[in-house]
């Protein structure tokens, strides 16, 4: 399909006017076009040679729109830092219309479109540093196989937006299958709205539940919220395994299909630190690292209390109850990969949790030691390894690659295959804050090239990229514990 036939549908901004509000963007006087995600293309059905096509600038900063877009921005509340907000939305994000390809509806969301009814006090628009943020980790993310949204195109401007300091304002076009949240279903509770609270379930259920569109009120409520439990705990699984920490776990950040969603101050995990905090302005460290199991629960309580219009609390408390035992396998299996195990024992999560405290009593670098460690033959010394160690937790090392080695020799699957499996489930490369910081630098210097390299890298994380060992390298402690603020 070639750009100019793109056509877009709007099923969302149909559901009615209680759903937001039809506005249109405020763009740019002279865009430019950064970047254009020649895979996202793939998947909305659009000939990857549009990629070139100079009409991006425009579509990306909302000064031309898509034959068939009605521009919405969707209402929604939601808890932030567990305080119930009832005055969020759209603030600076429209939702343009709907793709359909592959069997599959894609919805495309201009972020950065200016102000809207529910901006607040904000002015509706994002900055280079944002974007190239956002637009980086869904790539990230995609290609370790974990569940995110995507960006479409990025555009940068000359006009100046205030942050922390005055910076260049910047769009990209979202993509996703859905952009609901937690905080959509919230709305409609905390609001009584419960008409509205069922046709949302039955338009989500239509979507991605078919199986249950056919079904009373009260059961697709809480067919939904058993999907949504479980795919949340698919999706926090995969980011405890590969050491990503989101930032700003609020409802109305969490997606309902379980899909990583709205990106700000992440952070990947240079050091195994579980207590890793990633948002300067999360001061008691209700997001941290270790604690996003546990708030992703408590996101899923809040959804399921605005379930509980339609959903009795012995059923809502059913569903909820199958997320930690959902996590649990999901994360043993994630690990079970990442140590080479094709097979399981009763042993293996206790395996797994000693080298974990070996990592965080060390500070040794998560990434990199895993990495290693699918390049491990039982070889003594282990040198590769006690590199990423101090001296003192030498010892300790040895000693568990002692128990390791013994599970390794119960395992039926030929070595080579084991290689190839662990190199698969290890990253060679992750976007570490200190790599996001330089290709920011970069492109605000107006020089695109390290973003291209990065995002090449990122979508191909597990491979070796010789020529590119300087992306894979440890940070310098001065890159270590970079202030990411939710502007970011």
């Amino acid at each position: 399909m070639k750009l100019s036939e793109v056509s877009l549908s709007h099923h969302y901004a149909d559901l009615g006017d209680a759903f937001g509000t039809r506005i249109d963007p405020t763009p740019f006087e002279n865009p430019r076009l950064i970047h254009v995600n020649p895979a996202v293309l793939r998947l909305l059905g659009i000939n990857v040679r549009e990629a070139q096509n100079p009409a991006w600038a425009q579509l990306g900063c909302g000064k031309e729109l898509f034959p068939g877009s009605r521009p919405f921005a969707m209402k929604y509340t939601g808890h932030q830092f567990g305080v119930y907000n009832p005055d969020l939305g759209d603030g600076r994000a429209l939702l343009l219309g709907e793709i359909e390809h592959g069997g599959a509806q894609w919805e495309l969301h201009l972020k950065g479109a200016g102000k809207t009814p529910y901006s607040r006090f904000g002015d509706g628009r994002a900055v280079l540093r944002s974007t190239i943020r956002e637009y980086l980790a869904g790539e990230a993310l995609t290609g370790l196989g974990i569940p995110s949204t995507r960006a479409l195109c990025l555009v940068g401007s000359d006009e100046p937006v205030t942050r922390e300091r005055i910076e260049s304002g910047a769009m990209l076009i979202r993509v996703a299958q859905s952009h609901i949240r937690f905080g959509h279903f919230e709305y409609f509770f905390y609001t009584r709205q419960l008409e509205a609270l069922q046709k949302l379930i039955a338009f989500t259920c239509n979507r991605f539940l078919p199986e249950a569109a056919a079904l009373e009120p009260a059961a697709q409520a809480e067919a939904l919220l058993r999907h949504t439990v479980r795919s949340t705990a698919d999706l926090v699984a995969g980011w405890q395994a590969v050491g990503f920490a989101h930032g700003v776990l609020n409802t109305d950040n969490m997606s309902i299909i379980g899909d990583t969603f709205d990106y700000g101050p992440y952070g990947f995990l240079d050091d195994y630190e579980p207590g890793f905090i990633c948002n300067h302005s999360d001061h008691t460290g209700r997001y941290a690292f270790e604690q996003q199991p546990g708030v992703a629960l408590w996101n899923l309580n809040a959804l399921a209390h605005a379930f509980s219009a339609f959903v009795s609390t012995e059923a809502l408390r059913d569903c909820l109850e199958e997320f930690q035992p959902h996590l649990i396998d999901s994360y043993a299996a994630r690990m079970r990969a990442k140590l080479g195990l094709a097979t399981e024992e009763d042993g293996d999560q206790q395996l797994c949790a000693d080298l974990l405290q070996l990592l965080a009593d060390a500070r040794a670098d998560y990434t990199l030691f895993f990495r290693a460690l699918a390049h491990y033959r039982s070889e003594r010394p282990p040198a590769a390894l006690e590199a990423l160690l101090p001296p003192a937790q030498h010892g300790a090392l040895g000693h568990w690659l002692d128990h390791y080695d013994q599970r390794l020799a119960r395992e039926d699957s030929d070595s080579r295959v084991r290689d190839c499996a662990m190199l698969a489930a290890n990253p060679k490369f992750i976007l570490r804050n200190y790599l996001a910081q330089k290709v920011i630098d970069a492109a605000e210097g107006g020089d695109y090239r390290p973003l291209q390299t990065l995002f090449d890298l990122l979508q191909s994380p597990f491979d070796e990229h010789p020529e590119h060992e300087v992306w894979a390298a440890a940070p310098p402690e001065s890159g270590k514990h970079l202030p990411i603020s939710c502007s970011s």
